[in-house]
């Protein structure tokens, strides 16, 4: 048996190995977030230097104001606009489809479904989010794409409704489960005050559960249109490589990240003022998302109600 010396000797030892495994530790976290600071430095890096690049060719007052976009041929006019136009089309038409849904789909699964439904439904409901977007994309174009077609023949093959169905299809579970998650998050007594007042399930769900989580369910619906600005394979497939101003969802669009698909394919020469067109309209793309992201802390922030 060990002395009561020899323990007493042990314990700078102990001491000494868990103060080196803690210091490793710390440094090896540390070094796993500059990995994330400094691969998003480099990304903004080479961004900025190619954006740059471009600009010192093509004004940036025909860059955001003109109406044409043809890079890849003659004459080449560099308008973003029908590119920009393109996002918000299709951005807009899923946010009609996914917002209202989710939401019906959270206020459901929070204040009606029993435990029992909730645990069959949500996980159903999330296998969404886990199908990749090509295969989505693929749908558009040979499932939705035709029936839209049978009801009206002068539909394109590739439209933007098509893409914009779809796509809404696909960010409704982040919508739902993050507004879950915020209404679930409301005390039980709010909603058992509610009740004591005479209020129906309908109106504790819309007049006390959803004002109360509002700042979480707001957050969610920014999310998921940052999400649907920067889809990319959905719109490639469905919606087309047209880019043009026009109000006719039934027509061919293309999107700014569509269009940075296209150049990438490797036909366009390394270094030309049609390869830095992708880091301009990735720029503009990067901004749209990151004001986005703000605007949805800024929300959360704001309208936060802490319990």
């Amino acid at each position: 048996m060990n002395s009561k010396k020899d323990v007493v000797n042990s314990y700078p030892k102990k001491l000494r190995h868990h103060r080196t495994s803690e210091f490793l530790i710390e440094k090896f976290l540390l070094f796993c977030s500059l990995v994330s600071i400094l691969t998003t430095a480099g990304i903004i890096f080479v961004l900025i230097s190619e954006t740059f690049g471009f600009f010192k060719e093509v004004s940036i007052i025909e860059f955001l104001t003109g109406t044409k976009w043809t890079p890849l041929f003659e004459p080449k006019h560099f308008g973003i606009l029908p590119l920009l136009f393109g996002t918000f089309v299709t951005t807009a038409g899923a946010s009609l489809i996914a917002l209202p849904v989710g939401l019906g789909s959270a206020i459901y699964l929070s204040e009606y479904a029993t435990e029992k439904v909730r645990k069959i439904i949500k996980p159903i409901l999330e296998i969404l989010a886990g199908i990749p977007t090509i295969v989505y994309g693929y749908f558009a174009l040979t499932f939705v794409t035709p029936i839209i077609r049978y009801f009206m023949p002068e539909t394109g093959v590739f439209n933007a409704v098509s893409a914009s169905i779809v796509m809404g299809i696909m960010i409704i579970p982040m919508v739902s489960s993050l507004s879950e998650d915020a209404m679930m998050a409301v005390p039980l007594s709010i909603r058992e005050g509610a009740y004591a007042l005479g209020a129906t399930r309908y109106e504790v769900a819309t007049k006390a559960v959803v004002p109360s989580a509002l700042s979480g369910i707001i957050a969610s619906f920014v999310l998921a249109i940052s999400r649907a600005i920067g889809e990319t394979m959905i719109v490639v497939i469905a919606a087309g490589s047209t880019p043009k101003l026009t109000f006719d969802v039934f027509d061919s669009i293309q999107t700014m990240t569509a269009y940075i698909v296209q150049v990438s394919l490797g036909d366009t020469p390394h270094g030309s003022i049609e390869y830095q067109t992708i880091f301009a309209v990735g720029m503009t793309l990067f901004v749209i998302t990151l004001v986005m992201n703000i605007l949805a802390q800024y929300i959360t922030n704001k309208y936060k109600r802490s319990y």
